[in-house]
């Protein structure tokens, strides 16, 4: 125990400073903005659920586009805290769909989007990095970067499927 206790100290000498909690705050915020947004934008997709905040090791909401839902797919976009960057993931929406569509990936040889090594433990079948490093002082840009990004993402599965069924 004394490897966490050392760890906590640490931990409250951090928050002392303040950054820790404005950035978070700041991204979640962020977050739950870009959510309603593609909610407003893509009134034909999905956003289910709300914002996933995670243990400071990643935050995601969920957006089901049309041409994914009647496969039971969603895309995920990921905000990883450590890395700090955006990612965009498929998956599924239970571990059984989410390990037959891995599979269709990884045996069809599609080499667009490398999926994940295993479903164990994954949370999803593909992940691909969408802004290595996004400018948070410029979030309009940040959120046309992003959505843009889901749009091509999407657009390819999509692309993937009309090929390999």
């Amino acid at each position: 125990m004394a490897a966490l206790q050392a760890s906590i100290r640490e931990y409250k000498k951090q928050l002392e400073k303040g950054e820790i909690q404005k950035a978070y705050k700041g991204i979640l915020e962020y977050l739950m903005s870009l959510r309603t947004n593609f909610e407003k934008q893509y009134p034909d997709w999905t956003v289910p659920g709300g914002l996933y905040t995670g243990y400071m090791d990643m935050s995601y909401f969920s957006i089901i586009p049309t041409s994914l839902k009647e496969r039971k797919l969603k895309i995920a976009v990921v905000f990883i805290h450590e890395a700090c960057r955006f990612e965009v993931w498929l998956a599924g929406v239970n571990k059984g769909v989410q390990a037959e569509y891995w599979h269709m990936f990884k045996e069809s040889g599609w080499n667009f989007y490398e999926p994940v090594a295993t479903t164990q433990g994954a949370d999803a079948i593909i992940e691909h990095i969408l802004i290595l490093d996004p400018d948070f002082d410029d979030l309009d840009g940040l959120t046309r970067q992003i959505q843009n990004g889901v749009q091509v993402f999407s657009a390819n599965i999509d692309n993937f499927f009309a090929n390999h069924n």
